[in-house]
């Protein structure tokens, strides 16, 4: 297999993608998991099964409707056209949305074990010595739940890495701006390109493998401490 002539665009489009949504996923999921785990409501349940429906809708149906969504006629498209000068939908800031919609709950329901997995006896002791809510969070409840985070940080990273449906229908293939990996895969496939497929398909598969290494080998380690 003749490596020379690899677009690796699509590789690098994929890892930017990936980082950006897993950061931002982990500045809106801790504090929608801290509420969904210690906070009792009355539409909990109903938000609980709304954050859910990425796992079990087919990748293309919530693709449609973001595309609707950010499409120039739906009314975040809108928004954003007035405030970027260029549709949503698209671009690359689309994928980001996206992407962040799709890998949601592979971030939130890590942390929430993770919130749930911290014993209410140091947390009532950190109260007790006058810590606030948020010194009891960054200083007691956060450091003991890194498994958990670590987890929500790298199923999301390698969810987005591996996602085709969702951004196929929202960002289409444009090289340079959305053509991902997993897009350039199948459309190497559709041209019966399979050498190029064969190389994309074998960079993907060792990434997420060392991916997942990383992640056991660190929460062994982050186990041991605790």
């Amino acid at each position: 297999m003749d490596i020379s002539n690899i677009d690796w665009i699509p590789f690098w489009l994929s890892l930017k993608l990936a980082v950006m949504t897993t950061v931002i996923l982990v500045f809106i999921g801790i504090p929608v998991a801290y509420f969904l785990s210690y906070k009792n409501f009355k539409f909990k349940t109903f938000l609980e099964a709304l954050f859910s429906l990425p796992l079990i809708l087919p990748p293309t149906v919530l693709g449609f409707y973001l595309l609707l969504l950010m499409g120039k006629n739906g009314w975040l498209g809108k928004i954003w056209e007035k405030l970027a000068g260029h549709q949503l939908a698209f671009h690359f800031e689309g994928l980001v949305f996206a992407s962040i919609v799709f890998s949601f709950p592979f971030m939130v329901y890590p942390l929430i074990s993770g919130f749930k997995s911290v014993p209410k006896n140091i947390i009532e002791a950190s109260y007790t010595l006058g810590k606030s809510k948020v010194e009891t969070l960054f200083k007691v409840i956060l450091p003991n739940m890194k498994p958990a985070i670590l987890t929500g940080i790298t199923l999301s990273f390698a969810h987005t890495i591996g996602e085709f449906g969702v951004v196929l229908m929202v960002g289409g293939s444009i090289d340079g701006q959305t053509k991902v990996v997993s897009i350039a895969i199948y459309e190497a496939v559709e041209q019966l390109d399979y050498s190029t497929a064969h190389i994309y398909s074998i960079v993907l598969v060792v990434f997420s493998f060392l991916t997942l290494l990383i992640l056991y080998l660190l929460n062994k380690k982050f186990e041991v401490k605790i």
